[in-house]
């Protein structure tokens, strides 16, 4: 499973979530990149790609870094599974806001359908070039909290809507009340239930 981090996080950010999840997945191995991009003004942040409204960048740059970033995880993704001697369908990405965008951009444009995105409180980028430029249509879970001040929550049915218009099959969703930017308990356990049935856990 390959966390992918929000912005202004780094790698270290997710993986605590891995002690809880190890305990129900004994078998599986857990990583998390750190995004390429240093924050200006934010020493100890990462970023995969630019965000105008926050950090004042052109639209160019953030389309920029966005590709840039896409090519990173790819070659990440490639790297890991030869490294591990995995087969795609072995592989879930576990994507947190900035981290939910990289997830749902980077997964469809791959060759090999990947096992599942578990994409938290994020949004999906350029929904109207999905359709011609997909390859491959993994099965997606879209959790989002209704409290979410960040990324607003009528991001997921925007994404679902998306997807499903793009041919996805399998699209869920979740929304966790009262929950602002966040992961909450109940949206983690949804997240556990598909990660296990994707990855063949009885």
């Amino acid at each position: 499973m390959v966390f992918l981090h929000g912005y202004g996080a780094n790698g270290a950010d997710l993986l605590g979530i891995a002690d809880v999840l190890g305990e129900h997945m004994p078998d599986t191995l857990f990583v998390a990149p750190d995004a390429p991009e240093t924050i200006p003004m934010m020493p100890s942040g990462l970023q995969w790609f630019p965000i105008p409204w926050i950090d004042g960048s052109s639209e160019e740059e953030a389309e920029r870094g966005l590709l840039a970033a896409a090519q990173d995880l790819d070659a990440f993704l490639d790297a890991l599974m030869v490294d591990e001697d995995l087969l795609p369908e072995q592989v879930l990405l576990f994507g947190f806001s900035q981290g939910t965008m990289m997830s749902l951009h980077v997964a469809p444009r791959r060759e090999d359908p990947i096992a599942g995105i578990v994409a938290f409180s994020g949004r999906l980028l350029r929904p109207e070039l999905l359709a011609d430029e997909a390859v491959t249509r993994p099965p997606v879970l879209l959790i989002h909290g209704d409290a979410d001040d960040v990324v607003p929550v009528q991001s997921l049915p925007e994404a679902a809507e998306a997807l499903q218009g793009a041919g996805w099959k399998d699209v869920y969703a979740h929304v966790m009340k009262g929950t602002a930017h966040g992961i909450a308990q109940d949206g983690l356990q949804v997240a556990l239930a598909f990660m296990r049935d994707r990855l063949g856990y009885a």
